[in-house]
């Protein structure tokens, strides 16, 4: 049985410059990171932003596939594509504004069941429920 709270850290740091790239680490594994192109900096790694979509895209898959094997649930393979949207609130600040989560689900024992796992996956996601980006979820199941 799951144990709460549970607790996730990250470690982040940075020299000056908007130029210069940056290591982030969780779990002792580290990734690039840079200011978008759009932000105007120099792109090249994973922004805040593409982490953000990884999240949310992330939270289905692992979801899905949790409550797919606690279900005894057959399938393939999932792919999920998503496209965040970052645009200026009323505020006239930058927000994450809506994300399009393209879910794909293959090689299906069952399909209609497998929609409806897909289904309260999506909603029980507890990232996909704890930001206020509205997440659109296009399912296809094959």
């Amino acid at each position: 049985m799951i144990q709460y709270p549970i607790s996730f850290h990250a470690r982040s740091e940075s020299a000056s410059g908007i130029g210069k790239i940056w290591q982030i680490e969780s779990q002792n594994l580290k990734i690039d990171c840079a200011v978008p192109v759009e932000f105007e900096g120099p792109g090249g790694a994973f922004s805040p932003e593409d982490l953000f979509a990884q999240a949310l895209t992330n939270c289905f898959v692992a979801t899905f596939k949790v409550y797919a094997e606690k279900s005894n649930l057959g399938f393939g393979q999932v792919i999920a594509t998503s496209e965040l949207i970052v645009d200026l609130a009323e505020n006239k600040k930058p927000v994450m504004k809506k994300c399009f989560l393209k879910v794909k689900i293959l090689d299906c024992e069952n399909a209609e069941r497998v929609k409806f796992i897909a289904k309260k996956a999506f909603e029980a996601g507890f990232i996909l429920n704890s930001v206020k980006t509205e997440v659109v979820l296009d399912l296809e199941v094959a």
